[in-house]
């Protein structure tokens, strides 16, 4: 049986959430479902504005559909022209940013957390995920914690990376690996 003691000698037993975290996560799931869960797939404005009331700091003309899941929308940035795709997760216990003309395609998965599986606290381990400019996370693939995908990468369809993605490249695989480079379009060319 699971102790809800924080005290608790097993770390496997112990909270890693507090009361009022779980309290303000259960409000926020109960409100996404209440007003967004079910909203045609068009009202991205809503769907915005709802976040933002939960703390999201968003950039403007993000389309986020309504069947995606953020599990902490008051750690989610993004700047303008991002795309959250149908079924995308966002697990993100810490911060997640997402840059400018990014797009989280259906049921790609953020990861922002996991354990320090080599010592006996099994330690929760919380990280930064930041999804740059121009990155595009594909149908199905996973970013793991503290991954940056630099601008411009591409993760393809149902891969997984748990390292840093290199600008204008293009990866897929599991583990991930690099397969070319991408035509960097903001640079001119002669």
């Amino acid at each position: 049986m699971i102790s809800h003691n924080k005290n608790d000698k097993d770390a496997y037993k112990r909270p890693i959430f507090s009361k009022w975290n779980k309290i303000k996560r259960l409000i926020w799931q109960i409100s996404w479902f209440v007003l967004c869960r079910y909203t045609p797939a068009p009202f991205h404005s809503w769907r915005s504005f709802v976040l933002k009331i939960f703390g999201a700091k968003l950039g403007k003309n993000n389309f986020i559909y309504p069947t995606c899941k953020i599990w902490a929308p008051w750690l989610l940035e993004t700047e303008e022209v991002v795309t959250i795709g149908p079924g995308v997760e966002i697990y993100n216990p810490e911060k997640v940013f997402l840059g400018h003309h990014s797009i989280l395609s259906q049921e790609s998965y953020l990861c922002g957390a996991t354990h320090d599986y080599n010592t006996i606290m099994f330690t929760y381990l919380k990280k930064e995920i930041i999804v740059e400019p121009y990155v595009w996370i594909c149908a199905k693939a996973v970013v793991l914690p503290g991954v940056i995908c630099h601008e411009g990468s591409v993760l393809g369809a149902f891969s997984i990376t748990s390292k840093n993605l290199e600008p204008w490249s293009v990866y897929a695989g599991n583990p991930c690996k690099l397969i070319k480079k991408r035509d960097n379009f903001l640079v001119e060319k002669k």
